[in-house]
């Protein structure tokens, strides 16, 4: 059975730092391009950050370029995001989600297997 465990949301202030997990179990994870996405409420689901099962290149919504970093551990069979600079409309729910072999990453129904998505609120 695969799963998808995100971690590390809370509630933080604007400016603040933030880094999210999502630790993978079931899958040979070296296999799965790894994607965040994040929903706000009452807005559709929206791409946030993906990097490459393979060469790890990454991506990342205009939004969140200069802020966020993704970055994988493959040893460990997790995908991080790391957020900086955060604000207040970065507030959602953040999904990871992992495509087996995957190429066009922004796409959410490129990928197979999703979190169960963890809460990220930043205070004004």
């Amino acid at each position: 059975q695969v799963q998808l465990v995100e971690s590390g949301g809370g509630l933080v202030q604007a400016g603040d730092s933030l880094r999210l997990s999502c630790t993978a179990s079931g899958l040979t994870f070296r296999n799965y391009a790894m994607g965040w996405f994040r929903q706000a409420p009452g807005k559709k689901r929206e791409f946030v950050a993906a990097i490459t099962w393979d060469d790890f290149r990454t991506y990342y919504v205009d939004f969140v370029k200069g802020r966020f970093t993704i970055s994988r551990d493959n040893a460990k069979n997790t995908a991080y995001l790391q957020m900086g600079s955060l604000k207040p409309e970065d507030t959602a729910i953040y999904y990871c989600a992992a495509g087996f072999r995957s190429v066009v990453l922004t796409n959410a129904r490129n990928y197979d297997y999703w979190g169960q998505g963890t809460q990220v609120t930043v205070s004004s």
